[in-house]
């Protein structure tokens, strides 16, 4: 048995996990693994002792996403990462046991979550997250119906105008680190009170006017999970890839943005204000 750590864009995909008709990352990664021979998608349901840490969202991106399954010693990250697509990289490599399970076997995950608010309020977000950190039933904050009740905690910090949530659980039920993000950036541009917070947490359902909808996915990512049993091992090319695709992607964005702020800057001028006024 191997495990991967696995780091995708997750802007293509629908999500993590396989879906009929629409690319998801799962896809991507049982498209390789049939194109290297490792299993064949067309006798096999999924590879042999195949799971995964979690289940992102659409366009949910990753960093240390971790698969495990069956395969040959020779199928390394940089073996995946020739079948894989661009989007998707796989980074460092471990031996696990028979029986590793890589969803169960998981002791902590780690969520980040980029507020973009340079008027947000630190002291309001911080009082927020304070007040959604610990063990509390969930159930206003997520569309599930059991496994509610999780211990989280959330830290943040402030890197210019963005305001990062660092979100950790053993856990997590389905939406959850994007509503709680919701909540922080509400608190914290004044739109909720940090009693409204608190509110969440009790046992009255919470919805219409006074629920919580999921902040947009894009600025979510699976940072980290924790397996105390396995020692990752680096993989050089693999990571040289990954580094080299991403930060093209941050090129680009970065270039994307600058015009963005051009046309916001030509349309907000007065000289613009002028010529609309002809």
């Amino acid at each position: 048995m191997r495990a991967f750590r696995i780091a995708y864009d997750g802007r293509p995909f629908h999500g993590f996990q396989r879906q009929p008709s629409v690319p998801t990352v799962e896809d991507a990664i049982f498209d390789a693994l049939d194109a290297l021979g490792v299993f064949d998608r067309t006798a096999r349901h999924r590879p042999p002792g195949y799971a995964a840490a979690g289940r992102t969202d659409a366009g949910v991106s990753a960093l240390a996403q971790t698969v495990a399954f069956e395969c040959p010693e020779w199928c390394t990250p940089r073996a995946l990462n020739g079948e894989l697509p661009a989007d998707v990289r796989a980074w460092a490599a471990a031996d696990a046991p028979d029986d590793f399970h890589a969803t169960h076997d998981a002791v902590r995950r780690e969520y980040v979550y980029d507020l973009y608010g340079p008027t947000l309020d630190d002291e309001r977000a911080a009082a927020a997250a304070a007040a959604l950190s610990g063990e509390h039933d969930f159930h206003n904050l997520t569309p599930d119906d059991r496994g509610t009740v999780r211990e989280v905690s959330i830290d943040l910090s402030r890197d210019g105008d963005f305001l990062s949530l660092r979100v950790v659980a053993g856990g997590f039920p389905r939406a959850l680190v994007r509503r709680l993000a919701s909540v922080v950036r509400g608190v914290a541009a004044g739109d909720r009170t940090v009693e409204d917070a608190r509110r969440l947490l009790g046992s009255e359902p919470r919805d219409g006017p006074e629920g919580v909808p999921s902040a947009p996915p894009e600025p979510l990512l699976l940072a980290d999970v924790v397996y105390p049993t396995l020692d990752f091992e680096r993989d050089e090319r693999g990571v040289g890839s990954a580094v080299d695709v991403f930060a093209a992607r941050r090129r680009d964005a970065l270039a994307r943005a600058r015009v963005a702020g051009r046309v916001v800057d030509g349309v907000d001028s007065e000289e613009a204000t002028d010529c609309a006024d002809r």
